[in-house]
């Protein structure tokens, strides 16, 4: 059954990270690219417990804190 993709997403890649991705296309057989971070994505959000649909903001993911006036600041080494 295929599956309605209506979002297209451009990423950018280093030589070495093509390369990786290249890698499990082959080793995993799978026919394209795209195919092959799909399958990253989804086996990289399982390894990490997250449920896509969960309704998880990409900001949760960050870095970065939310400062007192919005703007974004690393938070301290002693976690404050």
């Amino acid at each position: 059954m295929k599956e309605l993709r209506a979002e297209r997403l451009q990423v950018m890649l280093s030589p070495e990270e093509l390369a990786a991705l290249d890698d499990f296309r082959f080793k995993h057989r799978m026919p394209t690219r795209a195919a092959a971070v799909r399958e990253l994505l989804k086996l990289g959000l399982a390894g990490m417990g997250t449920d896509a649909a969960a309704g998880v903001k990409s900001s949760d993911y960050g870095v970065f804190n939310r400062g007192p006036e919005g703007h974004t600041q690393m938070e301290e080494a002693d976690g404050k």
